[in-house]
C-alpha cells in the first residue's frame, strides 16, 4: 500500500489556491506553508523552489483537465463546449493555468525542458494534424492555429470578464455562443478512430 504524506498533500492544495489567486510571482511560500499548517522549511524539503512547486501542481492540474476534457478532432465544437464547462465549473483552475501562460512564456524555456502545458498541447495538435490527414478537418488551417482558436473561443468568458459583464449572464447562452462559433469555423465531421 502506498504511503500518503498528508503534509505534502496540504502543501500542494495550499499551493494550488495560492497560485490561482496570486500567480507565480505573487505567490508566497510563507502563505502556502501557513495554509498547509507547516513550515517554509518543510515546503522546501518537498519542492526545491516555488517554481518547482508550481510545475508539480501544474502537472496535476493538466492531468485533471485531460481526464475531464476529451478531444475528438472530428468534433471540435464538442471539445470547445467541454472546455467551457470545465473552466466555468472550475474558475480557480482556469486562473491557475492562465497565470502559468502569462508568467512562464514558452520563449523563456528550452524545448528540452519539461513543460506540462506545452507537451499536453503538442499531443492535441498532433491529433488535429492526423485528423486533417484523414480528411476529417480542413487541411488549409495550420493545426496549431486550430488549437489556439478553439481554446481561445472556449475560454472567452473566463478571460474577458469586462465583456462578460455586458453579455447574457446565462452559462447556457454563453456555452451556446462558444459552440456556435467553433461550429462555424470547424464543423463536426464524424467520430475519429
Amino acid at each position: 500500500m502506498a504511503r500518503t504524506d498528508s503534509t505534502r498533500d496540504r502543501v500542494v492544495t495550499a499551493a494550488r489556491a495560492e497560485f490561482a489567486q496570486f500567480g507565480i510571482a505573487g505567490a508566497r511560500v510563507d502563505r502556502i506553508a501557513k495554509a498547509a499548517r507547516t513550515s517554509k522549511e518543510r515546503v522546501y524539503a518537498y519542492f526545491r523552489n516555488k517554481e518547482a512547486l508550481y510545475a508539480h501542481v501544474a502537472s496535476a492540474e493538466l492531468a485533471a483537465a485531460a481526464d475531464a476534457i476529451h478531444l475528438d478532432p472530428a468534433d471540435l465544437p464538442s471539445y470547445a463546449g467541454q472546455l467551457f464547462d470545465y473552466f466555468t465549473a472550475n474558475p480557480g483552475r482556469h486562473r491557475f493555468i492562465a497565470w502559468g501562460r502569462l508568467e512562464l512564456p514558452p520563449a523563456d524555456r528550452s524545448p528540452a525542458e519539461p513543460d506540462a502545458y506545452r507537451d499536453a498541447l503538442a499531443v492535441k495538435v498532433d491529433r488535429i494534424r492526423r485528423a486533417q490527414q484523414d480528411g476529417l478537418l480542413d487541411a488549409s488551417w495550420a493545426p496549431a492555429d486550430i488549437m489556439a482558436l478553439v481554446c481561445q473561443i472556449a475560454e472567452t468568458w473566463s478571460d474577458q470578464v469586462v465583456i462578460a459583464a455586458l453579455a447574457d449572464p446565462s452559462p447556457a447562452a454563453r456555452r451556446a455562443a462558444v459552440v456556435r462559433a467553433v461550429t462555424a469555423l470547424f464543423p463536426p465531421s464524424g467520430p475519429t478512430t
